[in-house]
């Protein structure tokens, strides 16, 4: 009995692997930034370079399960910046995404000023930090073929975020076409990318039609049978965009269903599920942590007039107030998040349980 298992248990590793390395090649891939990170299946990491307009992706070989330990690091600016032998003033934080295959945590770093040196650290539940070997790893990319230029003032422009939903790697950026704003659906394993499509949305904050602003976050999010993309811009619109609409060379309108008051940008954005009932999470650089109920995501009247003095309207938003300088979070497990915060002199990384 324990030889057929074992076996069986052989035959899942192979096809698990088999699965992970679809479309892949051995190769040391040359990335230039990591703006963006996410997971597909089985441990596949995707990154996005916004500097050479690219989309990697890797298997981490990272699919033994980590245990269920809370996360808690202190200053893990310094434990990143120590690993990659330099110091945490040295290190600019773009990105925290969990591994779903394993639980470990993958951090996207901009080392130095301006467009720096990449690097990606895991972080284990004990807390060890340690830099990813990118050295003949099985990976693969693609191109994407009309990003927006890199400026002093936005250097991950191209490359806003990334989600992974069934087959397809969701980019967000800008682009050079008239409407800037792109929204692009990537099927995996790579072909080729277009050139996306390009997003308008009613910016009731400020009043008018907006092309030009980028999607800061978003997630995929299914209403009423149709998958959409919730997706949140500076000043804080909240709009649903439908994926059936992301053709190449398109020009989709989206709805936009909240306003959640301007001189505020959205950080990071989950999904989640509690008690039966359905929510996203939003990090804000003005107005915290928000809960955001989705059961009028569906019905909500679209937003269509200006909402003036720093107001909301729309679908309503909980301010969590336990949750304070978060610049970044992910789910950790079902009922955990991840997030990172920002300290007096840092940043640390806490688990703490979804609202």
């Amino acid at each position: 009995m324990r030889t057929k298992l074992l076996a069986v248990a052989a035959a899942l590793a192979l096809a698990t692997a088999g699965q992970a390395a679809e479309g892949l090649n051995k190769g040391t891939p040359e990335i230039q930034s990591v703006a963006a990170l996410a997971f597909g299946p089985n441990g596949l990491m995707f990154v996005g370079d916004a500097q050479a307009a690219t989309i990697f992706a890797i298997d981490t070989r990272d699919t033994k399960p980590a245990g269920d330990k809370a996360v808690n690091v202190e200053k893990i600016d310094g434990k990143i910046a120590a690993t990659l032998g330099t110091t945490e003033k040295d290190v600019r934080i773009n990105d925290v995404k969990v591994n779903p295959a394993s639980g470990n945590i993958y951090v996207a770093v901009t080392r130095g000023t301006g467009a720096g040196q990449p690097a990606i650290v895991k972080v284990n539940r004990e807390g060890t930090a340690e830099p990813m070997n990118l050295k003949d790893v099985m990976f693969a990319s693609v191109k994407l073929p009309n990003p927006g230029k890199p400026t002093q003032r936005d250097p991950m422009g191209a490359i806003t975020g990334m989600s992974y939903l069934d087959g397809k790697l969701f980019v967000a950026g800008l682009s050079s076409e008239e409407f800037a704003s792109t929204l692009r659906a990537i099927s995996y394993p790579f072909k080729d990318a277009d050139k996306g499509a390009g997003i308008q949305i009613w910016h009731a904050a400020h009043g008018k039609l907006e092309t030009q602003a980028p999607i800061k976050a978003f997630v995929p999010f299914k209403i009423g049978g149709e998958e959409n993309i919730i997706a949140s811009y500076t000043c804080t619109p909240l709009v649903k965009i439908p994926v059936s609409e992301l053709k190449s060379g398109a020009k989709v309108k989206g709805t936009t269903i909240a306003e959640l008051g301007n001189m505020n940008q959205p950080l990071d954005m989950i999904s989640y599920t509690k008690d039966g009932k359905e929510y996203l999470l939003s990090a804000n650089t003005k107005h915290g942590v928000l809960k955001i109920p989705t059961t009028e995501f569906a019905t909500v009247s679209a937003l269509t007039e200006p909402v003036r003095g720093g107001g909301a309207a729309g679908v309503k938003a909980e301010k969590i107030t336990a949750l304070t300088n978060v610049t970044q979070l992910d789910k950790l497990d079902a009922e955990r998040a991840v997030i990172l915060v920002k300290t007096s002199d840092g940043f640390d990384l806490k688990t703490v349980p979804l609202p």
